[in-house]
């Protein structure tokens, strides 16, 4: 058992969850039923959230447990089509405990013409771990997919599927939340200098002082 689980009940776990759920509907990061997340619990399960139920309306009880694998051992309802996003995600990275997925605006115009999220403000390097690369395209809900995003999360809170949208990680739900809308605040901040000038970069030193921090603060 990882020391996560040593804080929090698998109840707990799942109110997170839900209320991560409503924030990122609430504050504009996806629109209607789109978008999905999910946690680790207790004995290698894993709790997502249901495919095309709305948020505001959404309970504990519509939520689906799986298990590594994708089997259902919870739930009445179907899980979310992007399953095998989240299951290669915690699968492949131990020390994540939260996965959520959603359409950012900003973020989603920079994963539309392929291009990074560059790192230009410190707290990026902190809470994200540096620039936000983007995963090729694979179809939606394809194990491709799944595989494609995790293989950029070793050392990144977050990344950008192409022609898609953002998937943001973290120690919980609500970090993971925390980190899509740091994301998203920094996309649009560059958009905007872009329409100003050329961004300038952080000092190399600068990154090389905070980047390592990422692990330390924002997994498990």
């Amino acid at each position: 058992m990882d020391q996560r689980m040593n804080r929090e009940t698998d109840p707990q776990i799942k109110e997170e969850l839900l209320s991560a759920a409503r924030e990122m509907a609430t504050s504009g990061l996806v629109e209607g039923t789109a978008g999905n997340l999910s946690a680790r619990l207790e004995d290698k399960r894993i709790v997502v959230t249901p495919a095309s139920l709305d948020y505001a309306e959404m309970t504990a009880s519509d939520l689906v447990v799986l298990d590594s694998t994708g089997n259902v051992l919870e739930g009445q309802r179907p899980p979310t089509t992007e399953c095998a996003l989240h299951l290669a995600c915690l699968n492949l990275h131990a020390d994540i405990g939260a996965v959520l997925h959603c359409h950012a605006l900003f973020a989603s115009m920079f994963a539309i013409i392929h291009a990074p999220i560059p790192c230009v403000v410190e707290e990026f390097d902190i809470y994200v771990g540096g620039d936000v690369p983007v995963a090729d395209y694979r179809q939606t809900g394809s194990d491709a997919l799944g595989e494609e995003v995790a293989r950029h999360l070793g050392d990144r809170g977050a990344v950008l599927m192409a022609n898609h949208g953002l998937v943001c990680v973290g120690k919980n739900s609500g970090d993971a939340l925390r980190v899509a809308r740091l994301v998203e605040r920094t996309a649009q901040l560059v958009w905007g200098a872009r329409l100003m000038g050329t961004p300038v970069p952080l000092p190399d030193s600068t990154r090389a002082h905070f980047a390592p921090l990422y692990k330390k603060l924002g997994r498990l």
